[in-house]
C-alpha cells in the first residue's frame, strides 16, 4: 500500500453525563485500526477537540472485554504515547490528509457530534472525495455534515452504529444526549444494524461506518482495501457493502 496519511479524529470528553462516572474513547475502536493501518504503512496522526492525552473509558481497558488488540496497545511505548500527544483540532489541515477516521466510545456524543471544525473538516474531506470512516458513537461526527448542495450528508445513505437496543443494554438511554440510531433515521440516513454487539460495516461510497467495537477488524480492512481501489483525486468508486 502506497504511503497514506490518516486522521483520527477522537473525543477530549471524559465525564458521561452529570451522573459523575468516567467516559471517554474505547479504546478496541482505535488500537484494532492503529494496527491495522500501521500495517498497511499508513501514517496515522491523532487529533482531537482538546489536544493532548485522549481519555480512554475505563470500561474499554476492562479484562472483560480485553483484545488481542487492547492488550498489546495498552503495553506499547509507542501507541500509549501517541494517544497521550493528540494534536488540538484547530491546528488540522483537511489537505494534508487522505483518509478521515472517528473512533467511538461515549464521549464523541458530547463533544463530536455538533462540532463546527470537525463538520468543516469533514465536509472538506467529503468535497475532496477522501474516504470518511466511523464506528460506533465516532459515526455521530457525521450527524451535522452537509453536502455541496448544502443537504445532510448522511440523507439517503446507508450507515450504521450504535444501535438504540445496544444503548438500552448498556442503561445509558436516559444519560446520553441523544440516542445515534434515532438521529440517523431522521436525518434521513438508510440505517441498519446487527445483533447487539456484533460486527455490522457498511460502505456506501466514500463512507463506511462500523456499528460497535466488534466491528473495528473488519471496518479497519475495508478502509484499507478502499484506500487500495481508489486513487487519490479520483471519485470514489460507488461501492456498498462489498466484502474485503
Amino acid at each position: 500500500m502506497k504511503l497514506i496519511k490518516i486522521l483520527f479524529i477522537s473525543t477530549s470528553h471524559d465525564t458521561m453525563g452529570d451522573t459523575g462516572k468516567k467516559t471517554g474513547l474505547w479504546l478496541e475502536e482505535l488500537a484494532t485500526p492503529y494496527y491495522v493501518f500501521k500495517d498497511a504503512g499508513a501514517e496515522i496522526t491523532l487529533a482531537s477537540p482538546g489536544g493532548g492525552k485522549v481519555p480512554l473509558d475505563p470500561k474499554s481497558q476492562s479484562i472483560m472485554v480485553a483484545t488481542s488488540s487492547t492488550k498489546r496497545f495498552l503495553t506499547d511505548e509507542a501507541a500509549m504515547n501517541f494517544l497521550s500527544h493528540s494534536i488540538v483540532l484547530e491546528k488540522i489541515r483537511a489537505d494534508d490528509f487522505d483518509v478521515a477516521f472517528l473512533p467511538g466510545g461515549h464521549g464523541p456524543m458530547w463533544d463530536i457530534a455538533g462540532n463546527k471544525i470537525v463538520k468543516q473538516l469533514l465536509e472538506a474531506f467529503n468535497n475532496g472525495g477522501k474516504l470518511i470512516a466511523a464506528i460506533c458513537h465516532g459515526v455521530a461526527g457525521l450527524l451535522a455534515l452537509q453536502n455541496d448542495k448544502g443537504e445532510l450528508l448522511i440523507k439517503g445513505k446507508q450507515l450504521t452504529g450504535f444501535s438504540s437496543t445496544e444503548e438500552e443494554s448498556a442503561g445509558l438511554t436516559r444519560i446520553v444526549p441523544f440516542l445515534l440510531e434515532t438521529e440517523l433515521l431522521a436525518g434521513g440516513a438508510l440505517y441498519t444494524k446487527a445483533a447487539n454487539y456484533t460486527s455490522h460495516v457498511v460502505t456506501d461510497g466514500n463512507l463506511i461506518t462500523g456499528q460497535n467495537a466488534a466491528s473495528s477488524g473488519e471496518l479497519a480492512k475495508k478502509i484499507v482495501a478502499w484506500i487500495q481501489n481508489n486513487k487519490p483525486n479520483q471519485k470514489p468508486k460507488r461501492i456498498i457493502n462489498e466484502p474485503v
